[in-house]
């Protein structure tokens, strides 16, 4: 049987993104705004943003608490959206847990990184909407040697490698309008200054920092075209 398909076919029914923005930008807060029925999975220190909210949370300790979070989303039928609130945080949780095995760093490190690459790829493909914040700093461009600011994480590799893991990757920005009124977007293309893309090709350059607005963009513009002969 072929394996061949075609690019004109394929049609997407999730989303994956990851969000960076220093801290206090909100990231936590765009959990509310998936629009449907999400799983937090929470290392971060506290959730109050969302007080109020009716958001279920899985938070996460130890590695132990990882593994179980992943299996039962591999077999979940309840939940559309996976937020991982941040990967940096879990980034942490699993460094010191190599670091209590080891009294040598350097392998400590290189094993989170080892371990992270697995879990990032492992909740990013879960059959759900993903959305991963991550904690932001200047991260030099691997290619072109420029500092911009993006997803940082422990270690000297992780940080630099997370926006290949994902089409979609925001830039959260925050600011005072004329008014003195604070005003958020998610900046969703790389400039100077910022790291960020977007390969659905379907967002504006700066767009509304709502998570199901943004799913429902991207995805209204991966359906499949008609055939040629099916438009007479």
């Amino acid at each position: 049987m072929s394996k061949i398909t075609n690019t004109k076919d394929i049609t997407v029914s999730s989303i994956k993104v990851l969000v960076h923005g220093p801290a206090g930008a909100g990231k936590t807060r765009l959990c509310a705004t998936t629009g449907g029925n999400p799983l937090i999975i929470s290392a971060e220190a506290g959730l109050l943003s969302l007080r109020g909210e009716d958001i279920d949370v899985w938070e996460v300790k130890n590695m132990q608490d990882l593994q179980e979070a992943y299996a039962f989303l591999a077999a979940d039928q309840k939940y559309d959206w996976v937020c991982v609130d941040s990967i940096s945080e879990i980034a942490e949780v699993v460094l010191s847990t190599e670091l209590n095995k080891t009294k040598d760093p350097r392998k400590a490190y290189g094993e989170m990184q080892n371990i992270m690459t697995g879990l990032i790829r492992s909740f990013r493909d879960l059959p759900k909407n993903v959305y991963m914040s991550a904690k932001q700093d200047r991260v030099k461009d691997d290619v072109t040697g420029a500092l911009l600011f993006g997803p940082s994480a422990p270690g000297q590799k992780i940080g630099p490698a997370l926006p290949y893991f994902f089409d979609e990757i925001f830039a959260l920005q925050n600011w005072k309008d004329e008014k003195g009124e604070m005003q958020r977007a998610f900046q969703t293309q790389r400039d100077a200054q910022y790291e960020a893309k977007d390969r659905s090709g379907s967002l504006e350059f700066s767009e509304e920092p709502n998570l199901g607005a943004i799913r429902n963009k991207i995805l209204g513009n991966n359906k499949p075209q008609p055939k040629e002969e099916d438009t007479e």
